[in-house]
């Protein structure tokens, strides 16, 4: 169906935006290698990286996003937005004329804008993908105006005004993360009989999630009931020293941390407890993976939209939310350990986080596509 058709995908600023588009390309690319495929970013986030290394044409508009803030500085570069703004929609025109695009999908970020909203008003067919329970302000603008909104959490439904009804496609989960076998796996990590608990704070290391998983693992490694695997990030080197202040043997077969975990299909797969942030991504893995979860969402992203992904798991009882103002290393151990003595409810929580799980998404996203062409 989308054979010698034109797709254009506009989507930056975070890999939360553009992996999933990254991942919708590559099934039209796999099924119709015809068919001609464009994005559209910005020149100075990692989309300008990221999708020529894909392998995918890319042009850059000069657009920035305002700021929440009433300081000097904040109000300079919002003016700055405003001026980059009267110009967009001549450089997005010009985009459009060369390329003669079938369709154009959005995945968020303020640079999906002016895309989709000069596309719409080309009558050129639209959609747009939100990842969170709680839409972005640039995807909820475009809601009213595209032909499809397309939903990784029907939660976020209640807080758009679509033109027409979204559709649940959920977001793009990488298939070694489905095709892993947790017996093998944990095999491979050299685990026995007991749980494993799998934490991080992301990939730069957030400070208080360190410290708290850092106390939680002082106050339970020695009671022998669990491995532990950490992540402490980029920022987060003095995590294993503070470990050993604490009376941590990092040598005992029970005790893993590291940097990163650049093997998560592996993990994640012979985890029995995750303890992470709350964005789309890492969400949508504990999902399919079929986790029990305790998540501490981001209080520092735009929309408080972690805790918004975090409370539909807890709702549908897959995981237990913390709030970060209320972590501490007492109350994540406490927590912890409550889980690890009660099989029967790990078991319910991964059983409820498993029946939330969309599989297929990147099935839905390509068939969202063709029927827009």
């Amino acid at each position: 169906m989308l054979d010698n058709k034109r797709v254009l995908f506009a989507a930056g600023g975070t890999a939360g935006h553009i992996n999933p588009a990254l991942s919708a390309a590559g099934l039209v690319r796999h099924l119709h290698p015809g068919a001609k495929i464009l994005f559209v970013g910005t020149d100075d986030h990692m989309e300008a990286k990221l999708v020529p290394q894909a392998g995918y044409d890319f042009r850059a508009i000069d657009i920035s996003g305002f700021q929440r803030s009433f300081s000097a500085q904040s109000i300079k570069r919002n003016l700055r937005t405003i001026q980059k703004l009267m110009k967009v929609s001549g450089q997005v025109g010009r985009i459009l004329d060369e390329f003669r695009p079938d369709a154009v999908v959005g995945f968020g970020g303020y640079v999906s804008g002016p895309v989709l909203r000069t596309a719409a008003k080309r009558g050129i067919p639209t959609a747009i993908h939100e990842q969170n329970a709680f839409p972005g302000i640039t995807n909820k603008a475009l809601a009213s105006r595209v032909d499809t909104v397309m939903l990784t959490d029907m939660a976020a439904k209640e807080r758009m005004r679509c033109k027409n009804e979204p559709v649940h496609t959920g977001l793009p989960i990488r298939r070694e993360l489905l095709e892993a076998d947790p017996v093998l796996c944990r095999w491979e990590l050299n685990l026995d009989g007991r749980p494993m608990v799998l934490s991080t704070g992301g990939s730069l290391g957030a400070r208080a999630m360190n410290e708290a998983v850092v106390g939680m693992i002082a106050l339970l490694w020695n009671k022998n009931a669990a491995h532990f695997h950490h992540a402490y990030g980029q920022y987060g080197a003095w995590a294993p020293e503070l470990l050993r202040e604490r009376g941590v043997n990092l040598d005992a077969p029970e005790i893993t941390i590291r940097e990163y975990i650049d093997d998560m299909a592996r993990c994640l797969s012979a985890a029995d407890l995750v303890i992470g942030r709350a964005g789309a991504s890492t969400v949508n893995e504990i999902l399919a993976m079929g986790k029990a979860s305790i998540l501490v969402p981001s209080p520092n992203v735009a929309e408080n939209h972690q805790y918004y992904n975090a409370r539909t798991l807890e709702e549908a009882g897959a995981a237990i939310l913390i709030e970060e103002k209320d972590l501490t290393p007492e109350l994540l151990a406490k927590t912890v350990e409550e889980l690890l003595a009660d099989d029967n409810r790990r078991a319910r929580m991964a059983g409820a986080a498993k029946a939330m799980a969309v599989t297929d998404a990147n099935e839905r996203i390509y068939e969202v596509i063709c029927g827009l062409v």
